[in-house]
């Protein structure tokens, strides 16, 4: 890896750019230089159908100068714009400095527009249409990759609309988890539990706390292992919305239901990871968004008047 990051590789294309152009210089020079074999009326002595004969004409000089012209441009470019390896080039342009200016550009221009949903509460924004509008573009450019269109999520990834949070619906936690991202940790636990045989017992345990279908007589075997569990989950189940710990007792399965699924989790743990948006949206469309996420599983009161 250290060979991509090392200096060599911006001499070698700093000098392979340099060589390009020097080699159309030069192509050009020896190309204007060079007489060609010819017979005295100036032709090659190439014929075709019978009377067609290649003259052996120099390159229009108007040609040549384009070329020429191109040349010192290439030159005057890479003077002016990065393209030599790392030289930034006297403009000091840069493809991230144009993002950020058309972004701040663009920012300032919808500014009006959402002061007046700043100074609203998530809870009144959600019931402007106006704003759900924009919330919704927000998300389905920023969110709906991984939650879906639809923000019912898939395996792994939350849904969005059930009511069910990890870390809390209130609209300060949601917006506390667009702003700075969440990391969900889940580790592996089977050294602590036990035995294979006990991992199977708490996993039947896990799922009795939702009343899903179970062995008893396994599931009361692994109450006494839950503890390793309890921990984040809590005694009774229900998780800790302070470390993310989901509720066990609510029938919804993040990562996947059954037995099955479960043993797995408890063998591998599972890590998970929700981008923080701060660097890409501003506060003022985080606050907008907020609204819309949280009117998705509120619509009965977002839409109450």
């Amino acid at each position: 890896m250290s060979d991509f990051t090392s200096n060599f590789w911006s001499l070698y294309v700093a000098g392979i750019t340099v060589v390009s152009i020097l080699a159309c210089l030069l192509l050009l020079w020896f190309s204007g230089k060079a007489k060609a074999m010819t017979a005295s009326d100036n032709t090659t002595g190439h014929v075709w159908d019978g009377d067609l004969r290649e003259m052996n004409n120099p390159l229009p000089r108007w040609w040549a100068w384009l070329f020429v012209i191109t040349i010192v441009f290439a030159f005057v470019y890479l003077a002016m714009y990065p393209g030599l390896g790392t030289y930034a080039g006297k403009l000091g342009w840069t493809s991230t400095g144009q993002h950020k200016a058309e972004l701040d550009k663009g920012n300032a221009e919808v500014a009006p527009l959402y002061a007046k949903f700043s100074a609203m509460k998530p809870e009144d924004v959600a019931r402007e249409t106006q704003a759900m509008a924009i919330g919704e573009r927000l998300f389905m450019n920023n969110c709906a990759q991984c939650h879906g269109s639809d923000a019912r999520g898939s395996k792994g990834i939350p849904n969005l609309t059930d009511g069910d949070w990890l870390h809390g619906g209130a609209p300060a936690t949601i917006k506390e988890t667009l702003t700075k991202g969440r990391n969900g940790n889940m580790p592996p636990m089977a050294a602590a539990v036990g035995t294979a045989e006990d991992v199977k017992n708490v996993a039947q345990y896990v799922l009795s706390l939702s009343g899903s279908p179970h062995d008893s007589l396994q599931a009361a075997l692994g109450k006494s292992k839950f503890a390793a569990c309890a921990a984040c989950h809590g005694m009774d189940g229900k998780g800790n919305p302070a470390l993310g710990a989901p509720n066990l007792t609510d029938d919804v399965w993040l990562h996947g239901y059954g037995e099955a699924a479960i043993i797995a989790i408890v063998n591998a743990g599972k890590v998970n990871q929700m981008p923080a948006q701060a660097d890409k949206l501003t506060e003022a469309q985080i606050h907008v968004l907020t609204s819309y996420v949280w009117g998705l599983s509120n619509k009965g009161v977002a839409t109450a008047q």
